[in-house]
């Protein structure tokens, strides 16, 4: 029986070979990077979105299921000179026309920044060219030299990783992650977690449902490396970056219209942004946080639910998360009076949420009487 790895890698080697229309949604790129992509990579690179819209000058990037390498170039002019684009594919004809075209855009670019690895994305530990040049030495010809390829393969994912842990700033995707199989999606998060550097984020596009996909579609091979039976629903597709440990989550893109529709199941395009950072020791500072609204309320990633206008206390930590997308332009910051070191803060408990009273902002002696403040006001001056 097929494996749907092996039903993906066969298709998408095709796909390599000769445009396969069926394997992408229409998506409309800036043709302003398209222009030094030699024609080879466009017709022959697959996707449902365009992550890269979303990058920034200097940054570091991984594209997870690189394929002939569009969104890498195309990152490559987003990042410049000083970013790095890292492309990570299982697929050796992918890979192939994606090398042999990078030194022809570093040319007309100017500068080279992107490199391609041989891999699977929900194994970004293990390098697969390393460790099919150490079986090409030791070949797999019996039980126990299966058993030694394995370990081998531990090795390498802890002494000479494909990916390193906590080195890059940001990982996108492009219709890749429905393609992994089920008992692999977890560990597929988990890695996207792993090697995002703390303050980093996901750019993912990918494709989802808007019901549960059946077991039978699930076992069409066909159907899964067409994008289709791996596909999360949308509820799911968020939860996994919950359950990874994501922050910030939030649907950058969802097209109202679905790309197809199987057994009256619709499937579309989505893009979610994710953050990495909000684990760590939280400690009082006595700060405090506004809500400014718009809802009534709201509930967070840490389970700290706050009403629009009350004044809340926080530890250090969800202060200065909030100070950062995609939070900063809700909420109002209040500073202590008088600075707590951190050295010198104690624990706070964030497992609770409650309000900060004014005088432990201000502290406790508080007793200032000032004159009115001559620009209060919008006009520049107050009545």
């Amino acid at each position: 029986m097929k494996t749907v790895e092996s039903a993906v890698r066969e298709r998408y080697a095709a796909g390599a070979q000769a445009l396969e229309a069926r394997l992408c949604c229409p998506v409309e790129y800036n043709s302003d990077y398209l222009k030094v992509i030699p024609p080879e990579v466009i017709e022959r690179d697959y996707g449902c979105g365009d992550p890269s819209r979303y990058l920034r000058e200097g940054e570091t990037v991984l594209d997870l299921g690189s394929g002939t390498g569009k969104i890498c170039f195309i990152a490559a002019q987003v990042v410049g000179a000083r970013g790095k684009v890292i492309g990570v594919d299982m697929t050796d004809e992918m890979l192939a026309v994606a090398r042999r075209n990078a030194p022809l855009v570093a040319e007309r670019i100017g500068y080279s920044n992107v490199e391609f690895r041989k891999g699977r994305i929900q194994d970004l530990a293990l390098d697969l060219e390393l460790l099919d040049r150490e079986l090409q030495t030791h070949p797999i010809s019996d039980a126990t030299s299966f058993l030694a390829a394995d370990e081998l393969a531990e090795e390498l994912r802890c002494k000479q990783p494909l990916v390193a842990s906590d080195s890059v700033d940001v990982v996108v995707s492009n219709c890749v992650l429905n393609l992994v199989e089920p008992k692999a999606k977890r560990q597929l998060f988990g890695e996207i977690f792993r090697v995002l550097q703390k303050g980093g984020r996901a750019v993912i596009s990918d494709i989802v449902s808007d019901e549960e996909v059946p077991e039978e579609m699930q076992n069409d091979p066909t159907l899964w490396s067409g994008c289709i039976s791996g596909a999360l629903t949308e509820e799911l597709f968020v939860r996994a970056f919950e359950d990874a440990g994501f922050y910030g989550i939030q649907i950058l893109k969802r097209d109202t219209e679905p790309w197809r529709t199987v057994n009256g199941i619709e499937f579309r395009s989505v893009t979610i942004e994710a953050f990495k950072g909000k684990q760590g020791e939280c400690f009082e500072r006595n700060q405090a946080v506004i809500y400014r609204g718009p809802f009534k309320e709201v509930l967070d990633d840490d389970n700290h639910r706050m009403e629009r206008g009350r004044r809340y206390a926080v530890c250090d930590k969800t202060y200065n998360l909030y100070k950062k997308p995609p939070y900063r332009e809700f909420f109002e910051f209040v500073d202590p009076i008088v600075d707590v070191p951190l050295e010198a803060a104690k624990p706070f408990d964030c497992s609770r949420t409650s309000l900060r009273h004014p005088k432990e902002t201000k502290g406790q002696d508080y007793s200032a009487t000032t004159e009115g403040n001559s620009t209060c006001c919008d006009g520049g001056s107050c009545c």
